[in-house]
C-alpha cells in the first residue's frame, strides 16, 4: 500500500519534502488544533473516468451516473482526491472530513423522482468503498498519502439507517405507527394476535430481553424484495428484526429516533446486537485504515444509550491503534439551539457536536441584520457543554455545508441589492470569524472558490472539476469571472488566499486554536464584536475584533491591564494601549483585526 500511495503522490506532482511529516506529530495534535476541509468525493475531482459508472451496466437508473443531473453521480473519486492534496494542504487544512465513501444503493426513489447515492448516505455495504469512488486499496493509499503530509482523515459515518431496502406489505410511504398504538407484543395493533412474549420493550437494552423480540410484524409487515435479499453487508443487516419498521418519521416525539428517515431503513439502535454490530463495523475502519475521527450523520435520530456505548468503544479502539486524539462529533441539526446541542454532549455523551449555534449566529449577524450580541449570547452558553468552555474549543464550527447550503448564498438572499464587493467582504468576514474564534473551523469545498448556490441540499453540491449541470453553471461566483463549468482549483482566488492566510496564522498562534476566549465588546446592532484569546501556555493575549456593519468604526476595547503594546497579525492595530486596560480599535466596513499584545502576563 505504501508503494501505491507513493505512486499516487507522484501522479499528483507531490514533492518529497511534502511527504516528510512524522505520523507521531500528526497523532499528537489535539482536535482543536485542526482546520477541517469537508468534501463530497463525487463532487471534488475525477481522477479515474473508468469508475464513473461504478462497474455497473445500463442507463443512469442502473448505474446512478449522470453528470448533467444534480442528483446523480458525477465522477469524483479517491484518485482525484489524492491528485488534489497539494491544493488542500496549501489552503491550510490539516484534516479532511470525507463524505461517506461506503458502497451505496446506486439509485432509489419513486418512479420519476429517482436520484442516486452519490452523497454516500444510502449504504448497503458498510465494509467497502463504493466502486464509483474506487477500492479499499485506493482508500488505504489516500489515507497514507494524507498522513504523509500531516493531514488527518475523518470519516462521515451513519448508524441511524441504511439504504431503502425493506418494504411494507400495507403501503409504500407509510405513516409512523407509535409504540402505544402498535406495541411490540401485538401483531398490527393493540387488538392483534400476541407475539414476542416476554419482550419488555426497547428500554430494556439487554441481550436477554432482545432475544425475545423475534417477530417484526408489530406495526407493519416488513419484507425484503427477493432481488435484494442479501444486498446488505455485514449479513446481519439483512434481517428486518434489527429495524424499527414503524413507518416514516415526522421528526417529532418518539418518531424522531424510531421512524424511517424519508423511507430509509431505520435501525433498532436500542438493540445490543445493533450496537455491537456498528462497533465492529467502524472499529474495523480504524484498524484497517488508521482513521483519525468520525463525523456522525443524523446523530439526533439515535437513542442516547447507543452513543454512550459506541463513543467510548470507538475512542478505546483508536487508542489501541495508537490514535490518542480521535475526534468524534455528531450532527445534531437544529436552528442554533445551544441547549439542544449541549444536551447531546451531557446526556448522550457524544464527545463533541457540529456547532449549529455558531452557524446560526454568524448567519444572523454577517448574513443578516442582527447585532453581534447574538454571537456574545451564543458563546456565553459554552458552559452548557459537557466539559464547559474547554470542550467548546473542540466543537467543529461551520458557516456552510452540503445540507444547509452556502454562506455566500445566505448573504446574497439577505442583501439582494448589495454589490459583489460587499457580498465578497461579508463572506470574507464570515470566514475570518470561522478561523479566528473558538472551535475547529470547517471549510466546505467550493467556498474558497467563491461558489454561490441556488439553495440547500443538491443545490449546494457543485462540482469542483468542470461541471455539466446547467443550474450550477449559470451561477455567478464571487471573486472570479469563472463558472462551475470550468475547473475551480485556483490558489490565487481571493477567498482561497484569505483562508490560507488565516489558517496559517491560526497554526502559528496557539491562542487562536487552543486559547481560552473572553468576550470583550459587542453591539446590539450591526457593528463591533471583540474577544480576547489567551495562549494556553504563556497566557499572552491576542485581541480579535470584527465589524459587522457597512460603516467604519473607531472604539475603545477592554484588554488586560498588562497589555501595553500590540503587534498586528491581521489588519492594522494600534501600536500601544490608550490607557491601562484599554486600546483603540479602528475597523473598516466588514473589517477585522487580530492584535498580539505585548507585556501581558
Amino acid at each position: 500500500m505504501r508503494t501505491l500511495a507513493l505512486a499516487f503522490a507522484l501522479l499528483a506532482g507531490t514533492s518529497a519534502t511534502a511527504q516528510t511529516a512524522a505520523p507521531a506529530d500528526l497523532r499528537a495534535r489535539a482536535p482543536e488544533m485542526e482546520v477541517l476541509y469537508f468534501l463530497l468525493p463525487d463532487r471534488f475531482e475525477n481522477g479515474d473516468p473508468a469508475n464513473d459508472q461504478g462497474g455497473l451496466k445500463g442507463d443512469r437508473l442502473a448505474t446512478g451516473y449522470d453528470p448533467a443531473s444534480k442528483g446523480f453521480f458525477h465522477g469524483g473519486d479517491l484518485k482525484g482526491l489524492v491528485q488534489r492534496l497539494d491544493y488542500i494542504q496549501s489552503l491550510g487544512a490539516t484534516a479532511i472530513w470525507l463524505g461517506p465513501i461506503y458502497k451505496n444503493k446506486p439509485v432509489q426513489g419513486p418512479k420519476g423522482e429517482e436520484s442516486a447515492g452519490y452523497h454516500g448516505y444510502w449504504i448497503t455495504d458498510f465494509t467497502r468503498v463504493d466502486p464509483h469512488f474506487g477500492t479499499n486499496a485506493e482508500m488505504k493509499a489516500f489515507v497514507e498519502a494524507a498522513h504523509a503530509r500531516g493531514i488527518k482523515v475523518y470519516l462521515d459515518i451513519i448508524t441511524n439507517h441504511t439504504a431503502d431496502v425493506i418494504r411494507y406489505r400495507e403501503c409504500g410511504a407509510c405513516d409512523y405507527r407509535s409504540r402505544a398504538d402498535y406495541p411490540y407484543q401485538r401483531k398490527g395493533g393493540v387488538k392483534g394476535a400476541a407475539i414476542n412474549p416476554g419482550f419488555a420493550g426497547d428500554g430494556v437494552q439487554t441481550p436477554e430481553n432482545f432475544a425475545r423480540l423475534t417477530d417484526p410484524n408489530y406495526a407493519y409487515t416488513p419484507f425484503v424484495p427477493v432481488a435484494e435479499k442479501g444486498v446488505k453487508v455485514p449479513a446481519w443487516l439483512n434481517d428486518p428484526i434489527h429495524y424499527h419498521n414503524r413507518g416514516n418519521t415526522t421528526f417529532r416525539n418518539e418518531s424522531s429516533t424510531m421512524g424511517d428517515f424519508v423511507g430509509l431503513d431505520d435501525l433498532m439502535t436500542e438493540s445490543p446486537r445493533v450496537l455491537q454490530g456498528f462497533i465492529d463495523i467502524y472499529g474495523a475502519w480504524i484498524d484497517q485504515f488508521g482513521i483519525d475521527g468520525f463525523r456522525i450523520d443524523t446523530a439526533r435520530h439515535v437513542n442516547p444509550e447507543f452513543w454512550q456505548g459506541f463513543s467510548k468503544a470507538m475512542i478505546d479502539r483508536a487508542k489501541a491503534k495508537g490514535i490518542p486524539n480521535f475526534h468524534i462529533f455528531g450532527e445534531v441539526a437544529n436552528d442554533g439551539d445551544v441547549g439542544d446541542l449541549a444536551l447531546h454532549t451531557r446526556v448522550h455523551q457524544l464527545p463533541s457536536v457540529l456547532d449549529f449555534g455558531f452557524r446560526a449566529a454568524v448567519q444572523h449577524t454577517v448574513a443578516g441584520e442582527k447585532g453581534p450580541d447574538v454571537l456574545a449570547a451564543m458563546f456565553d452558553r459554552d458552559a452548557l457543554y459537557e466539559g464547559g468552555a474547554e470542550a467548546a474549543l473542540r466543537l467543529p464550527t461551520f458557516i456552510s455545508n452540503h445540507d444547509h447550503g452556502r454562506f455566500s448564498t445566505d448573504v446574497r438572499k439577505a442583501f439582494p441589492k448589495a454589490s459583489d464587493d460587499e457580498v465578497l467582504a461579508r463572506v470574507k468576514l464570515g470566514h475570518a470569524m470561522l478561523l479566528l474564534l473558538r472551535g475547529v473551523p470547517t471549510i466546505y469545498a467550493g467556498d474558497e472558490q467563491g461558489f454561490v448556490g441556488d439553495g440547500n441540499d443538491q443545490d449546494a453540491r457543485e462540482d469542483m472539476f468542470p461541471s455539466k449541470v446547467a443550474i450550477y453553471n449559470d451561477n455567478k461566483l464571487l471573486g472570479t469571472s469563472k463558472t462551475t463549468a470550468e475547473s475551480n482549483f485556483d490558489t490565487g482566488h481571493p477567498l482561497y488566499a484569505e483562508i490560507a492566510r488565516l489558517a496559517a496564522l491560526r497554526k502559528t498562534t496557539p491562542a487562536l486554536s487552543r486559547g481560552r476566549q473572553v468576550t470583550r465588546a459587542y453591539d446590539e446592532k450591526p457593528g463591533l464584536f471583540a474577544v480576547s484569546r489567551f495562549d494556553p501556555v504563556t497566557g499572552a493575549e491576542v485581541l480579535v475584533a470584527f465589524n459587522t456593519s457597512g460603516r467604519a468604526i473607531t472604539r475603545q476595547v477592554e484588554v488586560g491591564v498588562g497589555a501595553t503594546t500590540f503587534t498586528a497579525l491581521v489588519g492594522q492595530c494600534a501600536p500601544a494601549a490608550t490607557a491601562p486596560g484599554s486600546v483603540t480599535v479602528t475597523l473598516p466596513p466588514f473589517g477585522y483585526v487580530a492584535c498580539a499584545a505585548g507585556g501581558a502576563k
